[in-house]
C-alpha cells in the first residue's frame, strides 16, 4: 500500500478517536482558541434529539465577508453537527480567545459548495493534498468532479443577531 494511502487511512482512523477530535473543545472553552490559528472555528448546536448543547471545532475553509465562515461536513451528512444545524439553524460560534456570537446556518447548495471547495484548493494547496485522501477515505469515495460530495454550511454571525 502506498505511503499516502496509509496515511489517508490513518488519518481517517484518527478522526473517529473520540478524545482527539473533542480535545480543542477545551482550548475553546478555556478562551484558547486562539492557539489553533485563524483557521479554526468552535460550533456550539442543539442536538435534535436531545435538545442538549453540542459542540465541534472546525476548520473555515472560506471567509467570504466579514462574519460569514463556511465550513464543511467531513463525514458529509452523516455527522452529528451537520444534522443538527440542518433541524436548527440557530447557532453559536466561538472564534479565537472570544466568547460566543449568535449565528445563522445555511447548508450550501452543490454549486456554492463547489466553488468553496475549489477557492479552498486553490489558496491551501499543501493542505487541500494533504486532507483529500483523508476526507476520501471517511467518505468513502472520491472528491471531485461536479459534485463535491462536501455538505458545507454557511455561518451567518450577523444573521444570528437579528431577531426571528
Amino acid at each position: 500500500m502506498p505511503f499516502s494511502s496509509r496515511v489517508a487511512r490513518a488519518g481517517a482512523r484518527l478522526l473517529r478517536v473520540r478524545w482527539f477530535v473533542r480535545a480543542p473543545i477545551w482550548l475553546y472553552r478555556a478562551r484558547l482558541g486562539f492557539l489553533l490559528g485563524p483557521r479554526m472555528l468552535m460550533l456550539e448546536h442543539v442536538g435534535r434529539k436531545s435538545g442538549q448543547r453540542r459542540f465541534v471545532v472546525l476548520e473555515i475553509i472560506d471567509h467570504p465577508s466579514p462574519g460569514r465562515y463556511v465550513v464543511v461536513s467531513g463525514f458529509g451528512d452523516r455527522a452529528q453537527w451537520f444534522r443538527n444545524v440542518r433541524a436548527n439553524s440557530r447557532v453559536r460560534v466561538f472564534l479565537g480567545g472570544r466568547g460566543p456570537s449568535p449565528a445563522s446556518a445555511m447548508v450550501l447548495s452543490d454549486r456554492d459548495a463547489k466553488r468553496a471547495l475549489d477557492s479552498y484548493a486553490r489558496r491551501h494547496p499543501k493542505a487541500w493534498a494533504t486532507l483529500r485522501p483523508v476526507l476520501e477515505s471517511t467518505l468513502g469515495r472520491s472528491i471531485g468532479g461536479a459534485d463535491t460530495e462536501l455538505p458545507m454550511v454557511l455561518l451567518d454571525l450577523a444573521a444570528g443577531s437579528s431577531p426571528a
